[in-house]
């Protein structure tokens, strides 16, 4: 099947990489033309505009933006007065789902299908395949099913369920049609939501693990420094390292990402190449407006969210203010270092 790729980055070219493996005939673009140079040296048409790219791709034309949200609408801008009826729009990055219903009701009156795919691999999906959550109209999803079959993992990469019987189902071979369009970016909007309370889990029972010897630790004896009560219960020395990889033999928080976890503990278990300010791109906070607004409580989800902001120092103020407040009412100076 020929399909036409918008966005060339780290998601993007390998997806076209993967799809060019499986026999599919790819017509790329990208502002970066080294990006697009790349993968015509890999057996992909290029094209230097969006003009060129339409002109490249056999009607009806199928093609696929993997583009930052932020510049999605712009793109689709520039696309619409070249689409014609009948063709396919696919956005595979992380749009917000209330966009894409925008999105699908703006291009039916075109008559021109738009598909939202939410798309979970990052890296490591050129060789261990994508995890494809997919909205829009059936007729479209069914024709695109070639492309999703050779961008998901497969049936064999994860053992079958037990009781599932009969001939394995979409969902088993990586990829679901999840209903209209937004459903496909609302299940990947939540499944980004919990990546950001299970990367938290981790984080901090790892920390805790780092902090397991602070009895060895002298500390200061002051009302500023609150007294370890049993120093001698806390004088582990443990090896983080080690736990991670114990924790991925037969343990029930095993994970893809505790596999990562200990990938990036073994080289440097001190994590001196980061300094611990963790962004977030947009789906965890939509995660928590969509609890708020279905009145569903997600404590941990919106707490993980909560945590990346403080990261990056947005509680510093607070925290400033929290200082001195101590200093107005009780006269107790900041500790410094």
């Amino acid at each position: 099947m020929q399909i036409g790729m918008i966005g060339l980055g780290r998601m993007g070219a390998n997806m076209v990489r993967r799809l060019q493996r499986a026999g599919h005939r790819c017509v790329v673009f990208d502002r970066s033309a080294d990006a697009v140079q790349a993968l015509v040296k890999e057996g992909a048409v290029g094209a230097v505009s969006m003009q060129d790219f339409m002109g490249k791709l056999e009607t009806p034309r199928a093609v696929w933006l993997m583009l930052p949200a932020a510049v999605v609408d712009a793109s689709i801008a520039e696309l619409t007065p070249m689409l014609d009826a009948d063709d396919v729009l696919i956005d595979g990055g992380n749009s917000y789902y209330k966009d894409d219903i925008l999105r699908g009701r703006a291009l039916a009156s075109k008559a021109v299908h738009y598909v939202d795919v939410g798309v979970s691999g990052g890296v490591w999906g050129l060789e261990r395949g994508y995890c494809l959550m997919i909205g829009g109209d059936p007729v479209a999803v069914s024709r695109l099913q070639p492309v999703f079959l050779s961008l998901a993992p497969g049936v064999e990469t994860a053992p079958r369920t037990e009781g599932r019987t009969g001939a394995p189902g979409s969902a088993e071979t990586g990829f679901l049609h999840c209903g209209p369009s937004g459903a496909g970016h609302f299940v990947k909007m939540v499944h980004n939501g919990i990546e950001y309370g299970l990367m938290a889990a981790y984080a901090e029972g790892f920390n805790l693990l780092r902090h397991a010897n602070v009895g060895a630790i002298e500390r200061q004896t002051d009302a500023e420094t609150t007294p370890l009560r049993e120093p001698d219960t806390l004088r582990f020395d443990i090896d983080v390292s080690e736990v991670a990889e114990l924790w991925r033999r037969g343990s029930v928080v095993g994970s893809w990402l505790l596999d990562l976890t200990a990938h990036a503990l073994q080289g440097d278990a001190d994590l001196t190449g980061f300094g611990g300010k963790v962004s977030d791109s947009g789906e965890g906070r939509w995660t928590s407006i969509a609890a708020i607004e279905s009145g569903t409580p997600a404590p941990v989800l919106t707490a993980a969210l909560f945590n990346r902001f403080s990261s990056r120092g947005e509680a510093d103020y607070g925290d400033k203010l929290l200082s001195a407040l101590r200093f107005e009412f009780g006269g107790h100076h900041e500790k410094r270092g």
